[in-house]
């Protein structure tokens, strides 16, 4: 395929993405704002929601479900969408929080805080899979969303570029877990730190008990 093959493609794929948009904004909707999240699996370490009302028409190419793209691409990505957004905002919310709430409403409270962190309030909200309680602005949940909306993809960049910022501040504070690496994840060898050196402050109790038994 050649450079301009492959340009095409590329805006083809993206005004495939921005489908979903379109038809809110032909449904009358102006800010379109997409809402997804990063860290509900790992061990450790916070959930972060991102919420990106992005210009009609957006012209960023690349825009994608983050975890189909690199690490670079996603930092570039994330500069571009911080730069080109009408608004954009993330939600973080701390492990010992969602030890107190679980995952779910923790996931909810962080969405919540990222849309209150928005400098434009959105008109309807394009979220991957779920509706947020305690939201009163008209919310459609997309199965997949992240792969289906440029809006939701972009979020889902936002947030997970700031976790993995943040985890990366954390693995200069403790070294030995390797959170640069694995970001927090259940990897073989992050549990091998976990049960060598136990637990640390940003360790999520509720994840990990069935692996330190009563040590934790």
């Amino acid at each position: 395929m050649t450079k301009e093959e492959r340009l095409n493609a590329e805006l083809a794929r993206t005004r495939n993405m921005q489908k979903i948009e379109n038809e809110n904004y032909a449904a009358g909707y102006v800010n379109i704002c997409g809402i997804d999240e990063a860290g509900r699996g790992p061990l450790c370490g916070p959930v972060v929601a991102g919420a990106v009302i992005l210009p009609k028409d957006c012209g960023i190419l690349y825009i994608n479900d983050s975890k189909k793209l690199s690490e670079k691409m996603r930092d570039v990505l994330y500069d571009e969408i911080a730069k080109g957004a009408v608004a954009w905002g993330v939600g973080i919310v701390p492990p010992e929080r969602i030890d107190e709430i679980n995952i779910l409403q923790a996931t909810y409270e962080a969405m919540r805080i990222a849309i209150e962190n928005l400098k434009v309030s959105p008109d309807i909200l394009l979220n991957d899979a779920v509706t947020v309680p305690g939201v009163e602005i008209p919310q459609v949940p997309i199965i997949k969303g992240d792969a289906k909306s440029q809006s939701i993809a972009a979020a889902s960049i936002m947030a997970k570029v700031t976790r993995d910022r943040i985890m990366a501040q954390y693995d200069e504070l403790y070294p030995e877990y390797g959170f640069a690496r694995h970001k927090g994840y259940g990897t073989k060898a992050h549990i091998e730190a976990l049960r060598e050196y136990g637990p640390c402050p940003i360790h999520r109790r509720t994840f990990i008990g069935k692996i330190l038994g009563s040590r934790n």
